[in-house]
């Protein structure tokens, strides 16, 4: 596997897959034991990785459990992320949720503990709860570093206005740095490209992306009459074949995977790398984490690329489509814009 500095802000060096731990446990009904979980995190390690995401609400605390058990005495071979906003029981009290200080402070505390660790090294606010400002988790992601309990923060699903927002304030007061940015990303979920992408990409953050499968949609096989996050989750975090489009984006990837000789699961995990993001794999069982390891020897063609994009293309948004228009173009380049060469990045 190889290795990729992780934004602009951090020297931090991450392999080119992050293993999620959301399937780490059975408290939730649906995924895997110890034993199984330790043969994933040595198979993943042996491949390479060292990034593992968790959260401290994944299966009721459970997956960090698991995994403060499998990192004694290897702790530090590895980037460990985690998450606050939810609960971990859900018999606790409304003061256990949510993104305030509080919440925070009491969430990080316990991970601490379930995680057999003195630090976290990245804290993920898991989602915005609608009500806690920007300056207040930016305090709390500050208050939490310079204790030395948290090294990195990032925010995970939050719309890009509140992500420029909150990584401003951190950059105007000298705080930990926003550095991060998780969220959903996938061929049949696009809609991240309008403004959450470019946000992150002109602040200079680290991207990683869960569910570059569609919930397991795009290996294919709930066309074979599979069930798997379908059913064991309730149908969350799951993508259905419900639109013609989507018809037409998978045929695309299986017929790919088919001139490639990989699986489908292959190329769609290769799609999202291609853009310049972390894909987050979080496989149930040993036989899908060597699945989803064998993505990183598959470097799709630009031809490959374009067909995936077409196949899976959204329309563009208001303000998106004015300025994308070549009049439009011409107007704030002076007519020279077959001249101009545009920066890879955006600009913030």
């Amino acid at each position: 596997m190889r290795y990729k500095l992780f934004g602009k802000h951090t020297g931090l060096r991450v392999s080119e897959l992050v293993l999620g731990a959301g399937t780490f446990g059975t408290r939730w009904g649906h995924g895997a034991g110890p034993d199984e979980v330790r043969r994933i995190v040595d198979t993943y390690a042996d491949a390479g990785g060292n990034f593992i995401d968790t959260a401290n609400g994944y299966q009721f605390g459970e997956s960090e459990e698991i995994l403060g058990d499998l990192l004694v005495g290897r702790r530090n071979q590895f980037v460990l992320a985690t998450k606050y906003t939810s609960q971990t029981d859900p018999s606790e009290g409304i003061l256990t949720s949510g993104n305030s200080r509080l919440s925070m402070i009491r969430s990080v505390e316990a991970s601490l503990k379930r995680l057999k660790t003195d630090r976290i090294d990245l804290l993920w606010a898991h989602f915005p709860d609608q009500v806690t400002p920007s300056e207040e988790i930016v305090r709390g992601f500050d208050d939490l570093a310079r204790a030395g309990k948290i090294l990195y923060a990032g925010l995970s699903d939050f719309p890009a206005w509140r992500l420029a927002r909150t990584a401003t304030i951190a950059e105007l007061r000298g705080a930990v740095p926003i550095a991060a940015l998780q969220l959903e990303y996938s061929l049949v979920e696009r809609t991240v490209e309008h403004e959450m992408l470019p946000a992150a990409h002109g602040l200079g953050l680290g991207v990683v992306a869960w569910s570059p499968l569609g919930g397991g949609m795009l290996t294919g096989k709930y066309r074979k009459g599979e069930s798997g996050r379908r059913e064991g989750f309730g149908g969350k975090v799951f993508q259905a074949e419900d639109s013609p489009q989507r018809t037409a984006i998978l045929d695309a990837v299986e017929a790919i995977a088919s001139e490639a000789g990989v699986t489908a699961g292959e190329v769609a995990i290769a799609w999202v790398a291609a853009k310049g993001v972390l894909p987050i794999i979080g496989p149930r069982t040993h036989m899908q984490l060597e699945q989803n390891l064998a993505s990183v020897k598959l470097t799709l063609t630009p031809q490959q690329i374009e067909r995936l994009d077409q196949a899976s293309a959204i329309p563009a948004v208001f303000p998106h489509r004015m300025y994308s228009e070549p009049s439009t173009i011409q107007l704030y380049t002076g007519g020279k814009a077959d001249l101009f060469d545009l920066p890879a990045d955006p600009v913030a």
